[in-house]
C-alpha cells in the first residue's frame, strides 16, 4: 500500500490538533521500514521482553481493527497473520522497523463485544489483558478504536475504565470516519471528546481515520513516531 495523499487537505485532526510536517515526515519513515509478526501470546509468560516501545490497538471486534494496521503499515495482508486459526484470541506482537531506524512493537489485542464469546473466555481475557496492562512498563499508550457511525459502546467504556484503573495512557481512534459526513463527523468528534473528557488516562487528542481514504492515517502515524522516540 502506497503513501495516502494529502494534497488539497491540512494534516489537522477534528480536534484542530496540527500534526507538525517533521512529526508527519518522521511517521512516514517509521511506518516505511518493515513490519513483521513476532508472536502470538496466551499467557504471561510468553511475553517478549520489554525492551522495545510498544503500542497497543484495542477495539470491538467489527471496527475495522485489521483494515487500520494494515493501512497504518501499508501492508494489506499485515494484520491476516493474527487471524489465522489457533491466534484469534491471543495478543499478538508485529515489529516494526529496527534495521535503519527507531523501533517499536505494535500489539493487537483480541477484540472485545463478540457475542459469541462465552463469559468464560471473557472473564480469562479480561485476567490476562489487566495483567498485560498493568505490568507492561514498555506499553506507551494504547489506541481504543472506535466506530465513527456508532459513537463509544459500553464494552468501549469498559476497556476505557480498565485503562484508567491501570494508568496506560490511551488515545481514541475514531474508525470509518469516511461513512459520515463532514457535519456529522464533527459531532460525532465532539460527543467522544466530552465522553472522555474527565477520563483520567485519556489522551486529548482524538484522530479521526478511515483505511479506506487515508483520512487520518499519516497523522497516526506520526503521533505513533512519537512514542517510539521514548526510550
Amino acid at each position: 500500500m502506497g503513501d495516502h495523499e494529502t494534497h488539497g487537505r491540512e494534516p489537522l485532526t477534528p480536534d484542530g490538533g496540527e500534526a507538525s510536517a517533521a512529526a508527519l515526515e518522521a511517521g512516514r519513515k517509521l511506518f516505511a521500514q518493515e513490519c513483521r509478526f513476532l508472536l502470538g501470546v496466551a499467557r504471561l509468560d510468553q511475553l517478549p521482553p520489554g525492551d522495545l516501545p510498544e503500542v497497543a490497538f484495542a477495539g470491538r471486534s467489527n471496527v475495522g481493527k485489521s483494515s487500520l494496521l494494515n493501512a497504518l503499515t501499508r501492508r494489506n495482508t499485515l494484520a491476516r497473520t493474527s487471524n489465522t486459526p489457533g491466534r484469534t484470541r491471543e495478543i499478538n506482537f508485529f515489529r516494526l522497523g529496527g534495521k535503519s531506524g527507531p523501533a517499536l512493537r505494535l500489539v493487537d489485542l483480541p477484540g472485545y463485544g463478540y457475542a459469541r464469546v462465552s463469559k468464560a473466555d471473557v472473564a480469562r481475557w479480561t485476567r490476562l489483558l489487566r495483567a498485560y496492562l498493568r505490568g507492561r512498563a514498555n506499553l506507551r499508550r494504547a489506541c481504543v478504536l472506535v466506530d465513527a457511525r456508532h459513537g463509544i459502546k459500553d464494552s468501549d467504556r469498559e476497556i476505557m475504565t480498565l485503562l484508567d484503573q491501570t494508568a496506560v495512557s490511551y488515545q481514541v481512534v475514531l474508525t470509518k470516519a469516511d461513512k459520515l459526513k463532514p457535519g456529522a463527523l464533527e459531532r460525532r468528534c465532539a460527543e467522544v471528546r466530552a465522553a472522555i473528557a474527565r477520563r483520567v488516562a485519556a489522551h486529548p487528542r482524538l484522530i479521526a481515520t478511515s483505511a479506506q481514504t487515508g483520512l487520518g492515517i499519516d497523522e497516526l502515524r506520526a503521533a505513533i513516531s512519537e512514542l517510539a522516540a521514548i526510550v
